[in-house]
This record gives C-alpha cells, sequence and structure tokens, in this order.
C-alpha cells in the first residue's frame, strides 16, 4: 500500500471510528466546509436556472465514498422500463471534468475516458451520457434523445440542476460516520440535508432490520434494500461460469472495498483481500499475484480490465430492486410532473 494510499485510510479509519478520530482535530475547517456549502446551495437555488421538459430524479448521496446508489439507478430503469417510460441518465463521469461537451456512453466506450460506473451502466440499453456539467447534460439528452424522464447518476449536490425528486442512498454500515462534514467527517452537507430529500434509502444487509435504522436517522419514513448477487461471469466475455469455491484473491476498488469481502466471504470464499482506491485505474499487473488462484471484482471494476483479463478473472454482478412502499410513491410524483400535452 502506497504511502498515498495509507493516509487516506487513515483517514477514512477516523471518520467511522465510534470513539473518535484523529480528524476531530479539524473541527474548525468543517464549520468553514458547511458554511461555504450552504453558501454554493443558496446561491445556485436562488439564481434563474434552467427548466427541464421532463421530470429530473438524482439518485445521490450526502457521504464521500460508495453507499450503493449504481444498483438504485439500474432498478429504476428497469422500473421505468417496465412503466413504459423512455427513461435517459446523466452521469458526472468520473474523470471527465475537462470535457467541453456531453459524451454519449455505449458498453464499448473507454471507461479510462467516459468513467467505469457509466460504461456498467450503459449495459441497461438507455441514453447516457456523462458530463461534468449537469445542466449541459440535461439539455443533450433531451436534445438529441425521446426522453420523457431523466435519471442523473449521483449529482445530489449539482445544485445548477434544476430537479423534481431526489432520492439519497445510505450505506448501512457506515451511515453518516461521525457526522461532520469534510474534512472532519464523510458528510459532503449537513445531515440536516436528509430532511429535504424525497426519500431516503440505506443500502443495509438482510438480516438488520429497517427500525434500527429509522431510531438512528430519527426518520420513520425511510426504505431499505440489499444488494443481491447473482453467479459470477468471466470479466474477458461476460460468460457465466460454473460454482467453485475456495481460496481466492478478492480485487475491488470501490468507495468501502470491505463490503465486497464481506459478500464473497458469506457467499463461502476464502478471501484475499486486494483494496484500491475508488476508480483505480487497473493495470495488468495490478492483478498478478504469483498464482493460479481465482481472482474476484466488483463489476465496476471488471469493465476496465476486460482487455487484458485471463480466464481465471470474474467479476459479481449485483442486483438490487426498489422497496416497494417507495415505488408508488415514486411513481405519483413522476406521474404529477410529467408535461401536460398542449391542446390541439
Amino acid at each position: 500500500m502506497s504511502l498515498r494510499q495509507r493516509f487516506n485510510q487513515s483517514v477514512i479509519d477516523s471518520w467511522y471510528n465510534p470513539n473518535g478520530g484523529w480528524t476531530l482535530w479539524l473541527k474548525p475547517l468543517s464549520a468553514i466546509f458547511s458554511m461555504l456549502a450552504e453558501y454554493r446551495k443558496h446561491r445556485y437555488l436562488d439564481s434563474v436556472r434552467w427548466t427541464p421538459p421532463v421530470p429530473v430524479i438524482v439518485v445521490g448521496n450526502i457521504t464521500v465514498g460508495g453507499t450503493g446508489k449504481t444498483p438504485v439507478v439500474s432498478a429504476l430503469i428497469h422500473l421505468l422500463k417496465e412503466q413504459g417510460y423512455r427513461p435517459g441518465i446523466i452521469s458526472r463521469g468520473y474523470g471527465t471534468e475537462h470535457q467541453e461537451d456531453s459524451v454519449v456512453v455505449t458498453v464499448d466506450s473507454d471507461p479510462a475516458i467516459v468513467g467505469d460506473e457509466p460504461v456498467m451502466l450503459a449495459k441497461l440499453q438507455v441514453p447516457l451520457v456523462v458530463d461534468a456539467d449537469r445542466v449541459r447534460g440535461a439539455k443533450h439528452l433531451c436534445t438529441h434523445f425521446d426522453c420523457n424522464v431523466i435519471v442523473a447518476d449521483d449529482g445530489l449536490q449539482h445544485y445548477n440542476l434544476q430537479r423534481h425528486i431526489e432520492l439519497a442512498v445510505l450505506d448501512g454500515q457506515r451511515l453518516l460516520g461521525n457526522g461532520f462534514c469534510l474534512p472532519v467527517g464523510p458528510l459532503r452537507e449537513p445531515q440536516s440535508r436528509l430532511n429535504a430529500v424525497d426519500f431516503v434509502l440505506v443500502n443495509c444487509p438482510e438480516a438488520v432490520s429497517c427500525e434500527v435504522y429509522e431510531q438512528r436517522l430519527e426518520r420513520s419514513d425511510l426504505s431499505c434494500f440489499s444488494l443481491v448477487p447473482f453467479r459470477l461471469r468471466r470479466v474477458s466475455d461476460d460468460h457465466e461460469g460454473a460454482a467453485f469455491s475456495g481460496r481466492v484473491h478478492a480485487v475491488a476498488g470501490i468507495g468501502n472495498p470491505d463490503r465486497f469481502f464481506s459478500t464473497l466471504k458469506s457467499l463461502g470464499y476464502d478471501v484475499i483481500p486486494h483494496p484500491f482506491a475508488d476508480h483505480h485505474g487497473f493495470a495488468e499487473e495490478d492483478l498478478n499475484f504469483g498464482d493460479d488462484l481465482p481472482v474476484i471484482m466488483t463489476e465496476k471494476d471488471a469493465v476496465k480490465c476486460r482487455s487484458f483479463a485471463g480466464d481465471h478473472h470474474w467479476y459479481l454482478p449485483v442486483t438490487t430492486e426498489l422497496p416497494d412502499k417507495l415505488i408508488d410513491s415514486l411513481l405519483q410524483m413522476i406521474e404529477a410532473r410529467k408535461p401536460v400535452a398542449p391542446d390541439n
């Protein structure tokens, strides 16, 4: 592990340390960050913003790191298609800050250019564009594709984009950490931001009751979901593999690698963990561990390793379903925000 990785891990350990951590010494900086975040939000909310012609749903979080929002986006797209909608997706696309225009993503796009999560979501076969400027991305979808609802993968803090529905996704293991904003804690905005969103979804183990989170977050209307793993698929060609067990190398370049390692252990694997930084740009040597043991990674990492993966490299697809009590309310809100067709 590099010096930078060790430092980053030290920060994360402090954020989620129930007994406190060294980042608590930075409380004055957290107060400044919170004030700047509030100022930035109200500056956008008080400005004249472009009004989208179709409903916009933002799926995001208020914490740094992964929470499981991409599977929620996938489940939402499936629901919308089943209901007869024509959804499109906008995403920042990790590493696309310097793009001068929106980029349309397909399954064959280069993850190094458009980001790993967008390439993974492209399998949903709906229009998908990446743009650090979410407004420009939404305009591109409305102009070039026949979409009647837009789903923003992340962007809860991108207030320049008007939205009609907000879903905040939390990691049930980590929740809000020590409850402080950056850099003392993992919050991008104060916890009070959750009071303004339409839905709060908690990614939690199936064995944990949703009531536990309702009490801890003091919100009685939240919903819980779990990620369900499928059978392993080969990275190089998506071929579904025969079941195997035993000792494996586990690779994860995601926001919370330990969650992935725990999932593999629950499936019976003897895991040798190899955590990497979120959105790590994998190279062939990263997967060379000097033996012939199987290597299992996340689907998000697999899209970056397909060109050099061998027959012993596998990824674990996961899926989820939106909670029933959320679906009806969500569909009613979308229907209420559909544009009214003009009279002939």
